[in-house]
């Protein structure tokens, strides 16, 4: 028996697609394509949230029975029972990703409670004021972490100590409530993660070739997307900040925050993963 017949089946197909897609484009533009499309299949949670938010922000009426914030709950539910019915997560990465659901509800109560921000619509499944939707929306980070270290076959390496990942994980998090009563640390956190991961490189395959990247400017990318992705939230009004300079749009120093936030979704997932120990990445039938 060759080696081709044990390539998984998401494996094969994702090589199709690429000679398919390179019958039309050649060189950079194809592995471009290639890697946007991977790139949003692994978001496919977060993006599936936004556009719940975007189409009940033009079409729900505050005059129906049911609320906006319930209807988005509902249907957080709902395609969390789908990701696992079609297999697009894994148990054991939906486990860790409902750690970070709790953890980011968690944080959620503390900073509507702070006056950080708030949720102006009324809705049934709403506690301390927070909405029991806005987890699912630190779910779609673990999730996406989750998809795209499997989709793209990440490795990572040197990996530094796992015992001083999960105590910055643990400072970040941790420095998220603090800063309220205490001196801010995000910009000495930052520093951390430079100097704990500077030197670890993600390698990762898009198609068949691997390419590598440093893992702090990895997490800055992400960060930026992020950051898109919550101006999406305030356009719709879905949440509010209470100091708001630039209209609708986010402040661009919220992207230090999702930065930091990163590096306790990439460690919360990975405590599944355990990268330092080569663990492998346990593959999913993928559409």
């Amino acid at each position: 028996m060759n080696a081709a017949s044990h390539t998984p089946p998401a494996i094969d197909l994702e090589i199709r697609l690429g000679r398919w897609i390179r019958r039309y484009l050649s060189g950079f533009p194809a592995l471009f394509v290639l890697f946007v499309l991977k790139q949003g299949w692994a978001c496919l949670f977060g993006g599936v949230m936004l556009g719940a938010i975007l189409l009940t922000h033009f079409f729900w009426s505050s005059q129906w029975t049911l609320q906006r914030y319930d209807a988005l709950f509902m249907f957080a539910i709902a395609t969390q029972i789908l990701f696992l019915l079609f297999r697009l997560e894994t148990r054991q990465e939906a486990a860790i990703i409902l750690i970070f659901h709790l953890t980011g509800t968690a944080m959620e109560w503390f900073k509507v409670s702070a006056g950080s921000w708030a949720y102006p619509e009324p809705g049934f499944f709403k506690i301390m004021n927070v909405p029991l939707f806005s987890g699912f929306m630190y779910a779609s980070v673990g999730s996406y972490m989750a998809r795209v270290i499997r989709l793209f076959d990440m490795k990572f390496h040197p990996y530094p100590p796992f015992w001083l990942s999960l105590a910055l994980a643990l400072a970040i998090y941790l420095n998220f409530f603090t800063h309220h009563f205490m001196i801010d640390l995000r910009w000495v956190l930052v520093m951390a993660t430079v100097l704990l991961y500077g030197r670890c490189w993600i390698s990762y395959r898009i198609v068949e070739t691997r390419w590598r990247m440093r893992l702090p400017l990895a997490a800055f990318l992400s960060s930026i997307a992020l950051w898109i992705a919550e101006n999406i939230g305030t356009f719709t009004g879905t949440w509010l900040y209470a100091h708001r300079r630039f209209t609708w749009v986010v402040h661009p120093q919220k992207l230090v925050s999702w930065y930091l936030l990163l590096y306790v979704a990439f460690i919360s997932v990975t405590l599944l993963l355990r990268p330092d120990r080569g663990r492998p990445i346990q593959s999913v039938a993928e559409p």
